[in-house]
């Protein structure tokens, strides 16, 4: 059996995983406009997904290096700045990158059912006080 720790070193290992997935399909999705990395970022933030700029540079680097992103070097307010948009290839892999994503999400709603709208993430700790015996 887990104790909290090991739980919660579990939880935030497979949360991880599940946000490097969905980061790479947000920041495909977003440079159909020409980004440079902190603007990406802010976009990205004020529509809700976070990201941390020691995860985000890497990210944009890895991408560019597979092919999906093309970066170029531009004076911007008096400072170099790194461009960032969809290549010809990352405009062929997004939209089927896309259809697979919304298949997943589709599948899971499935799978999940009525709890992925009842559940709302609980605490340990609640989680324990509201446990019902199975019926």
């Amino acid at each position: 059996m887990h104790t909290n720790a090991a739980g919660s070193d579990v939880f935030d290992n497979l949360r991880l995983e599940l946000r490097r997935g969905c980061l790479v399909v947000a920041v495909l999705a977003q440079p159909y406009a020409e980004h440079y990395g902190y603007a990406l970022r802010k976009a990205l933030e004020e529509q809700g997904l976070a990201i941390d700029e020691n995860t985000l540079y890497p990210l944009l680097r890895r991408l560019e290096s597979q092919g999906l992103l093309v970066s170029q070097w531009r004076e911007e307010e008096k400072r170099n700045k790194r461009f960032y948009r969809l290549s010809p290839l990352g405009e062929e892999v997004l939209p089927n990158l896309l259809a697979e994503w919304r298949q997943m999400s589709v599948a899971l709603e499935r799978i999940l059912g009525d709890r992925a709208v009842s559940s709302a993430p609980k605490s340990r700790t609640q989680s324990k006080e509201n446990e019902q015996p199975c019926p």
